[in-house]
């Protein structure tokens, strides 16, 4: 085929890398001791990585490591580049990355590695690949919610290498948007530690009040992914690699998997697509492997679905795999050539392709009985044991009547091999740079500036109340507030009676921003009047920025997850001064965080799960109008769940709202002055109450808390 392929597999130990690249991997990602979206996996340990690396690059395959969790700022500052520089010294080809402080910081440090933007960063569409790239990104690995089409868009409008799975465990949740696991039990799925309370059982309840819903069922568990079949459609959208999920399986199953796609990987390869057809043996020999429920195509080809779930069972299950013969170890092929002449030292030379090693040995003594023969010093230097060689020629030049002891044939096949390890490896070393000096925090506001509390709409009816209320500087009102025909004078109608009251309004752009989003905005963005754009994707701001929206008129919201001061001053690379505290920092991470132009989230329920997939749909079928529901777990507790249809997306909040309003002070301190109210599922009288605690609250004086009960998130404890 005109373009390349790469079949990347993962693995979670040393053991189960070599199964993939035996079994034809192209490409291996892996995690190390730190900073992996697999932290409970058994990952590699300092020695162990080097040593894969090396490995893989022997038998002319790649090892992309994955840091692809947030860090924290004293991570990022203290122990990120010294995490890195074995690795990158050594030869690593790429990281794989969600955090953009980290992209930032490697792009600093560690000019030439190559970065690959994690599906962590969900990005959906042209808009956001074009902005990764342009921050440093070589190559996009998609979120997996995308059609053929979409992708097909990106690859058209961008160029970019695309990277996108096709086998193993789907999340329910926009991977990147999640903090279920979070929210739920401190174990944060942005820092590997996934708990995965999608895999529990759940009633679905018509309205959030209501006491009694449908049998407990699985309606958050997707079914695994196997797109072996659309394996030729990929590549005509512009995928050049297929990715296997799977680091924290067993070698036999990512061997396995990788074995079946390498067979028709390199039918796509040999035979373009013309003749491609998945046989039914191999469809059963991958179920044998394993799967939940069955497999699922997953969004290639449908939006969504309740056919893509795994309802009535969530866990993994494999069968009996039938015997196979053992796999035989692949080796690297060498040519090597032994010369043995009287009264000169032996000489062994080593090659393949353009690398030769020669080393030299005894010389050989004249034998007194028995001569050794060519026959016998083929085959003691053929032995090379486990090492990952094999000699594909082996050429034997000696003199007659010679004898040289079995030790030293040993010891000069193995300094050849050794030494031409050493030279063939050379050219991926590499010397770094001296660590360049961390951002300095560009400090706190002064107290002289004021503190000013703004207000979030998701209903008309919480925006009356914001509209009207005297104690808000600003309002945000989001996309869901008005349907796609009344964008433009509903917006223009809520913006002037904000400034009649003498506040600013700005726009919430949807939480879910792909291609057809972009289409519709780019259409009636000239006549939104807004005073400024509240951002949640890395679509939604690479489209902004390439609609020309000055950069002083955007704010990113918590979702985007500005840690550290290396990922304040990455976006502040594009001009983007504006962000929002993230959920997951506690007390003292926000105390030690640069909070310059920061505004926290005072109150409001945190989404826990932004997806593709729709409650509503599942249980009942799509109505293509606005639904309320409700997940009740096996404890009682209960997650309101709303759907946006104009954009085809499904939000499952927190059980009960965050109130930070105890922490006022301590806040104010940490130099924050914007403080935001998010309301979502609350009536008049809940936005009432909440707007007269905050402001109480932020001017010293006594409040309310919520009278259905709150949580202070993760302001107490935080995370791992």
């Amino acid at each position: 085929m005109a373009r390349q392929l790469e079949l990347l597999a993962p693995a979670g130990n040393l053991e189960t890398l070599k199964a993939v690249i035996y079994a034809g991997a192209d490409a291996v990602y892996a995690g190390g001791s730190r900073f992996g979206a697999r932290a409970y996996a058994p990952n590699f340990s300092r020695d162990e990585m080097l040593e894969a690396i090396d490995f893989a690059h022997l038998y002319g395959r790649k090892l992309y490591l994955a840091v692809n969790t947030l860090l924290k700022e004293r991570e990022l500052k203290e122990q990120l580049y010294d995490y890195l520089l074995p690795y990158y010294e050594h030869g690593l080809d790429a990281v794989i990355v969600q955090d953009f402080g980290v992209m930032r910081f490697i792009r600093r440090n560690f000019k030439d590695l190559p970065i690959h933007a994690s599906t962590q960063m969900t990005v959906l569409g042209a808009d956001g690949a074009k902005f990764l790239e342009q921050a440093g990104a070589s190559r996009i690995v998609l979120a997996r919610e995308l059609s053929l089409e979409e992708i097909g868009r990106v690859h058209q409008e961008t160029g970019a290498a695309l990277e996108v799975f096709v086998h193993g465990a789907l999340c329910y949740c926009y991977s990147g948007q999640c903090l279920f696991s979070s929210m739920l039990g401190g174990r944060s799925g942005n820092r590997g530690r996934c708990a995965q309370p999608c895999r529990l059982p759940y009633s679905v309840l018509p309205k959030p009040e209501t006491k009694k819903g449908r049998d407990p069922q699985y309606p958050l568990s997707p079914k695994d992914l196997c797109a072996l079949g659309l394996l030729p459609q990929l590549v005509q959208s512009g995928v050049s690699s297929f990715k296997i999920e799977g680091r924290m399986k067993q070698a036999k199953y990512a061997a396995g998997v990788v074995s079946v796609y390498r067979k028709y990987v390199d039918r796509l390869i040999e035979g373009g697509e013309a003749d491609y057809s998945v046989e039914e043996e191999d469809r059963k020999l991958l179920s044998a492997f394993g799967s939940r429920s069955g497999f699922t195509e997953g969004y290639f080809l449908q939006w969504n679905g309740p056919d893509m779930l795994a309802m009535q069972n969530s866990a993994h299950k494999s069968c009996d795999m039938p015997q196979e013969p053992a796999q035989k170890e692949p080796k690297v092929r060498l040519r090597g050539r032994m010369r043995m002449k009287t009264g000169s030292p032996s000489e062994f030379t080593v090659s393949y392709g353009r690398v030769s090693v020669s080393v030299w040995g005894d010389t050989a003594a004249i034998a007194h009985s028995r001569p050794v023969t060519k026959e016998e010093l083929r085959k003691r230097l053929s032995k090379t044991g486990n090492t990952p060689f094999a000699f594909e020629t082996l050429e034997i030049e000696a003199d007659e009547n010679l004898f040289l002891p079995v030790s030293s044939l040993n010891d000069l096949r193995r300094r050849a091999l050794e030494q031409f390890a050493i030279q063939y490896l050379s050219p991926y070393r590499r010397k770094a740079q001296p660590k360049i000096a961390a951002i300095a925090k560009r400090g706190c506001k002064t107290p002289q500036e004021p503190v000013l509390l703004t207000a979030q709409a998701e209903t008309k009816e919480q925006l009356s109340v914001l509209e009207k209320s005297p104690l808000l500087s600003g309002i945000y009102i989001d996309s869901g507030v008005f349907s796609r025909e009344d964008t433009v004078s509903g917006l223009a109608g809520a913006c002037d009676r904000a400034h009649e009251a003498g506040k600013q309004a700005f726009y919430c752009l949807p939480a879910v921003f792909r291609g057809h989003t972009g289409v519709f905005y780019a259409s009636v963005l000239p006549k939104l009047k807004a005073d400024g754009f509240l951002v949640r994707s890395y679509d939604a701001l690479g489209f902004l920025l390439g609609q020309n929206i000055p950069p002083e008129k955007i704010r990113l919201d918590y979702c985007f997850s500005a840690w550290s001061s290396e990922a304040k001053e990455a976006f502040a690379q594009f001009h983007i001064t504006k962000d929002t505290v993230p959920a997951e920092l506690n007390r003292k991470e926000i105390l030690e965080r640069d909070n310059t132009g920061s505004e926290i989230i005072f109150y409001g329920r945190i989404p826990l799960m932004v997806s593709a997939q729709c409650v509503q749909r599942s249980v009942a079928g799509c109505s293509r109008t606005k639904k309320e529901r409700a997940l009740k777990d096996r404890y009682g507790v209960c997650f309101p769940v709303k759907n946006n249809c104009s954009e085809c997306y499904n939000i499952i909040y927190n059980s009960r709202p965050a109130c930070l309003f105890s922490a006022a002070g301590e806040l104010k301190a940490a130099g924050i002055r914007l403080f935001r109210l998010s309301f979502t599922t609350e009536g008049k009288e809940q936005v009432a109450q909440a707007l007269n605690g905050a402001s109480q609250a932020l001017g010293g004086g006594e409040w309310e808390y919520p009278a259905d009960g709150y949580t202070y998130g993760h302001y107490k404890r935080g995370v791992e």
